[in-house]
């Protein structure tokens, strides 16, 4: 019996297959029925635990009579199974992989972040998300808002139960990069300081001073489970990656233990951002103002 750990694409394949059987009002005894299969098999197309074959996916989607958009997803999803980690490209349109990152870190139990630029999008402001979107080039005007309201929608996870443990490494740059105007600034490093405090979630900076540090490759974002083996998130300008390979995970924790021992103590983080947030944000004012 086929019984091989579950992929990030296996998971998105049987989450789509189980809203399509959902949405057709069928169980999964049903299906198993008129497709003349046991209910282990069904039951293991649908947990992500077995990745399905094409001609097992079409005849599930049609038994669902699901068509369109949805069904050619479903089907490319059944064919990237097998690639070794998951390059998702997106160009300039909004980034369909958003979908499947939001998904991940929903079932996470534990979600480990660095950033070396850039405040991660699951603490960011509203204000801040829409000044730093604009900045990009690649993103038409007309999809700003659309992907703010995203990234907000997102930081619903906070309120989950049983919550996620979050550990967040930001490096000093993050705090010092103007984004948007100096109130937009002095507003973002107040909310990472509220943040800080609350008891699931862990800020830790890492100091300039240190200089080269573990993380010089970049942002990355660790996420574990309770029925899954551990992913790794990595986005850039024109496409993301999911990484799965144990060889690959464990590369992101010697990274995260490293990080864990130059960083900052989360008292000393919030020092940091609050004395940055008074020294260069004072009065929230814009730095044209002041001068």
């Amino acid at each position: 019996m086929e019984d091989r750990e579950t992929t990030v694409r296996s998971r998105e394949l049987g989450e789509g297959l189980r809203a399509a059987m959902r949405g057709a009002g069928l169980s999964g005894t049903d299906v198993a029925r008129k497709l003349g299969w046991s209910q282990g098999r069904v039951s293991r197309l649908l947990s992500g635990k077995r990745g399905g074959t094409e001609i097992e996916v079409v005849s599930f989607l049609t038994i669902c009579e699901v068509r369109g958009a949805e069904r050619e997803r479903l089907l490319q999803l059944s064919h990237e199974q097998s690639r070794p980690g998951w390059l998702q490209q997106h160009g300039d349109r909004l980034p369909k992989q958003l979908r499947t990152l939001i998904d991940h870190e929903d079932k996470a139990v534990s979600i480990d972040h660095f950033e070396p630029v850039m405040v991660p999008g699951l603490l960011q402001t509203g204000d801040y998300a829409r000044a730093l979107i604009s900045a990009v080039v690649n993103v038409p005007t007309e999809e700003v808002e659309d992907r703010v309201a995203a990234r907000l929608t997102r930081q619903s996870l906070f309120s989950r139960r049983p919550p996620v443990r979050f550990c967040y490494f930001l490096h000093e740059f993050v705090l010092r990069l103007p984004v948007g105007t100096s109130h937009i600034m002095s507003d973002q490093l107040h909310h990472l300081l509220r943040m800080s405090v609350r008891p699931h979630i862990t800020l830790r900076v890492v100091p300039a001073a240190i200089g080269v540090h573990a993380g010089i490759a970049g942002q990355f974002e660790l996420m574990e489970f309770t029925e899954f083996k551990p992913v790794v998130y990595l986005d850039s300008e024109t496409s993301c990656l999911f990484l799965e390979e144990p060889v690959e995970i464990a590369a992101y924790r010697r990274v995260l233990h490293d990080l864990a021992d130059k960083a900052l103590d989360e008292g000393q983080s919030r020092e940091l951002i609050a004395s940055l947030a008074t020294e260069l944000y004072p009065s929230g004012e814009d730095r044209d103002e002041r001068a």
